[in-house]
């Protein structure tokens, strides 16, 4: 499945990997009352939950960005072939999602940035495929921008105990590190400048380096947040963060900070979870953000 989105001179197409259901609200979102979900349960998309079920809905997906002639890709999702025993949904994958990527006008060599917004299993899985029985960058021209403070974090050899090193378990050997010694991978701080346009600036709280991408072309405004957000509950409840959080008030913080700019900004928000549409339009509710716009006419 593809969309795509003019953004100034920038063209954003969606391409996904894997779509299905996750975690009930309760577990996905620890210390969400009953109260507040059903206060809110029915106006979610139709598609961000499965109501017989009552288990959230997900998806995983790459942006393809087009800008000044340069193809850049934003994360790469779970990868196939990856043993992921903490993971089972990422667990051995055989998705197709290089034909997918190819539908989309896009092949391995010619894709010259790859950006992780974070280092966890979902986002990078891609970064590198199996040729003759070792690990090897899927895009061997690219130069791969990984936020320095989420490689120390994640690295073995390094003294951090991460919370979630169980469901993270393989990923820093087959998806990080072969980049890394390949030569490919460029560690940044602080903020790294793509182009005119883009830029990647630091959003910690879900793991020490994650980032989003800003998108400035034009009078057009987006924001590719990565993991800032899971599911369409936090624009309206931004203090719920996911089980996935290695630091839960920091990653709230964060998250509130940024989707006020996207909302003072005018700016469209690309969430890498969510399948309801492909971009949102959001505006201030008091403390709180509303939806004003789903889809790709957002």
């Amino acid at each position: 499945m593809t969309d795509t989105i003019a953004l100034g001179s920038v063209a954003a197409t969606r391409v996904v990997e894997y779509e299905g259901t996750t975690r009930p609200p309760e577990a996905m979102f620890p210390g969400l009352a009953q109260d507040t979900w059903r206060a809110h349960e029915s106006g979610l998309p139709p598609d961000s939950w499965d109501r017989e079920s009552g288990l959230l809905r997900t998806c995983v997906q790459t942006w393809v960005l087009r800008s000044g002639g340069a193809t850049i890709l934003v994360d790469t999702g779970a990868g196939d072939g990856k043993e992921r025993p903490g993971t089972p949904a990422f667990h051995q994958l055989h998705t197709g999602f290089l034909d997918r990527l190819a539908a989309a006008g896009v092949v391995p060599e010619e894709v010259d940035f790859v950006v992780n917004t974070h280092l966890h299993a979902d986002h990078v899985g891609w970064n590198t495929r199996l040729d003759n029985g070792e690990w090897r960058p899927t895009f061997p021209n690219a130069t791969y921008l990984l936020p320095r403070a989420d490689h120390d974090f994640w690295d073995p050899s390094g003294p951090h105990r991460p919370k979630l090193a169980r469901a993270n378990e393989n990923v820093f050997a087959d998806s990080v590190a072969p980049v890394v010694h390949s030569g490919q991978a460029r560690l940044w701080e602080d903020g790294c400048d793509i182009d005119g346009a883009l830029r990647l600036e630091p959003a910690p709280g879900h793991t020490p380096g994650s980032c989003v991408l800003t998108v400035r072309s034009g009078t057009d405004r987006a924001l590719f947040v990565g993991d800032l957000l899971h599911h369409p509950l936090q624009f309206a409840e931004p203090g719920l963060s996911s089980c996935f959080c290695e630091d839960p008030a920091r990653a709230a913080a964060t998250r509130h900070r940024l989707l006020g700019q996207a909302a003072d900004d005018r700016a469209l928000v690309f969430p890498a979870h969510v399948g309801a549409g492909p971009a949102v339009e959001i505006v201030r509710d008091g403390a709180k953000f509303a939806v004003n716009r789903w889809g790709s006419d957002a």
